[in-house]
């Protein structure tokens, strides 16, 4: 099930800010909050009356917290890898490490009487594996990638790949981070160029960079960076469509009300015997065997990448079947051109798999 989160940075804002995005976000199915310890400064005692007060405010509206920690924000709050206990008084759900112990005491903590969950760095090649073999608790580990506040510093893609597809292979549930495009959000440090886990993600839409990592089909939950994100992105990436790829598509002016139909109300899957051309979603062929798709004229000799087209009677066999172009074809005018996959959102095409569903987002 993938969960939705935002972040806090309470030594930024104050509660009653705090508490005010927390209810938002819990309107529209957030359930998830990510917070930084690194970044606070106040004595332990500050430390864990605040954030004690936070957790209990958070948990009231739904949500688990996880804490970002390394050994100094432990040796501040009094803990070590034996005793969490300074975290379970406040209530953590959640203790992330953002640095390292030793392989023994990374060990040891995921076995705390506690119950809370030992989340792990992400972003680096850590020896989760061995850890599992020498008895670290699986069942109290989970994984979230790091944000990058430096534009150009992200993850590159094949790198966060790299790194989730190792931590997913030992069955671990794997976190990243999208990030707010509003105005004036902020993290724990003093840079404001948005908060995402890959570089690729930087600036684009929200909504876009979730359904994004969605399409790798192995990232678990997805939390917004910085704060605070508005309204608007939280209602977009909770509308989501957790189940399948999406694209926005912008449609052919001379669309059919048929060519459409088949567009959005069918379901659409590319063929396991897949082409280099062409990603074919055959379903509504049966609906249109004795149907009729008029040939209509298209001024391109070619059909490009991101181009949706439909059969149409030309070649009355595969009528109906509907086609994402993958690579330069010619139009030999056996199919109409009927859109084309949003600029941005080529890159899900890349992670349209044979046999994966996918999907259209009506434009309102």
């Amino acid at each position: 099930m993938h969960r939705l989160g935002i972040s806090i940075y309470p030594e930024h804002s104050t509660e009653e800010k705090d508490y005010e995005y927390m209810k938002l976000a819990s309107k529209y199915g957030f359930s998830r909050i990510f917070t930084c310890l690194l970044s606070v400064k106040e004595t332990k005692e500050f430390i864990i009356e605040k954030f004690t007060r936070f957790m209990k405010q958070a948990h009231e509206l739904g949500f688990i917290v996880a804490v970002d920690t390394n050994p100094e924000v432990f040796s501040h709050l009094g803990a070590t890898p034996y005793d969490l206990k300074p975290f379970s008084d406040m209530k953590v759900d959640i203790v992330r490490l953002d640095g390292h112990f030793g392989e023994i005491e990374d060990i040891a903590i995921t076995h705390n009487p506690y119950g809370i969950q030992i989340e792990f760095n992400g972003s680096t090649n850590a020896a989760l594996d061995l850890m599992i073999e020498r008895g670290a608790n699986i069942h109290n580990m989970i994984v979230c990638h790091n944000f990058y506040p430096q534009k150009y510093t992200g993850l590159g893609w094949n790198k966060f790949m790299e790194f989730t597809n190792k931590y997913k292979s030992l069955g671990l549930p794997v976190a990243a981070f999208i990030s707010s495009n509003n105005e004036d959000t902020f993290g724990p440090w003093p840079v404001y160029k948005g908060l995402p886990t890959c570089e690729i993600h930087r600036e684009l839409p929200i909504d876009l960079q979730a359904r994004h990592l969605l399409a790798t089909n192995k990232i678990d939950d997805i939390i917004i960076g910085n704060a605070y994100a508005a309204e608007e992105e939280l209602k977009a990436v909770s509308e989501v469509d957790k189940s399948k790829i999406t694209f926005r598509v912008n449609l052919a002016d001379n669309i059919t009300v048929e060519e459409k139909n088949i567009i959005y109300n069918y379901p659409h899957f590319g063929r396991g015997d897949a082409s280099d051309f062409m990603v074919r979603s055959s379903m509504p062929r049966g609906s249109y065997r004795n149907k009729i798709i008029p040939y209509r004229k298209y001024n391109e000799k070619l059909f490009h990448r991101g181009d949706i087209v439909i059969v149409n009677d030309n070649l009355s066999h595969y009528r109906g079947e509907l086609e994402i172009i993958s690579r330069d074809m010619p139009n030999d005018g056996e199919r109409n051109f009927v859109g084309r996959i949003a600029e941005q959102d080529l890159i899900l095409l890349d992670l349209l798999k044979p046999e994966y569903l996918f999907g259209f987002i009506k434009t309102k």
